[in-house]
């Protein structure tokens, strides 16, 4: 088991983190959940987990969340007026979980652009250190490296099943329960093949619909179209952009 070893190498942390939302626009939508665990290497080259966060998010005054969401999600607006911190609370947090203080910073995420351009807003509309700590951290997008590892369709609970995870883990629509699961899906792609640390700040987008919103500074996009087998080291979306640029 290789268990991130040349990840950890690089990296003092390792974050991974999802969100659900009311809708697929940043400027316009909110977070209601957000969910990340850290991970960090042990002085024996194991791995712990250093913290984690689940967190609903209470929604700005008198808006509520679509009934299409609830239904997706199954998170509903009593869930956010009883449980729900605030979305500054939720920036601290989010904010904490992402420390550098001991050395560089992974973000990982399954279409991290997504979640990447929710964060960032969040962190955007409330003060402190937050932005600093993001604009520091590099990226990892495990949708891109499952898109060079198998056929179509690409969505977590395919990397689930393609890995054998089924009795490990689970894939509910709820942040916390696909953050645990993109952690053992990523350490069995790293198991199959040690080159995650190619795919950092390397965003694959589908040549048909263009990037996704704004394109973050630091990151590298490439069209990337489908595959239907596991691609060699010299035709992984990585080599071709390199090769290119």
């Amino acid at each position: 088991m290789n268990n991130l070893k040349e990840v950890f190498q690089k990296y003092a942390a390792v974050v991974f983190f999802d969100t659900e939302t009311t809708g697929l626009e940043p400027e316009r939508n909110q977070i209601i959940e957000l969910a990340a665990i850290r991970i960090e290497q042990t002085s024996h080259g194991t791995l712990r987990m250093a913290n984690s966060a689940d967190l609903f998010v209470k929604l700005p005054e008198g808006q509520k969340i679509p009934e299409k969401i609830t239904a997706l999600t199954g998170i509903t607006d009593e869930q956010l007026e009883a449980d729900g911190v605030s979305e500054a609370e939720a920036a601290a947090a989010f904010t904490d979980m992402i420390r550098n203080d001991n050395g560089p910073v992974l973000l990982v995420a399954h279409n991290i652009q997504f979640d990447l351009l929710f964060t960032r807003s969040m962190l955007w509309r409330h003060t402190g250190n937050g932005e600093e700590r993001f604009e520091a951290a590099d990226y990892l997008d495990s949708l891109t490296v499952y898109k060079d590892r198998r056929a179509y369709p690409h969505k977590l609970q395919n990397a689930i099943v393609a890995y054998k995870l089924e009795d490990k883990v689970q894939n509910s629509h709820r942040a916390i329960d696909d953050v645990a699961a993109l952690f053992e899906v990523c350490k069995a792609m790293d198991d199959e093949r040690a080159d995650l640390l190619t795919y950092v700040n390397v965003f694959g987008y589908n040549p048909k619909y263009g990037v996704s919103g704004p394109r973050l500074d630091g990151v590298t996009y490439w069209p990337q179209r489908f595959n239907r087998y596991m691609q060699p080291p010299s035709y992984t979306l990585p080599a071709l952009a390199e090769r290119s640029s």
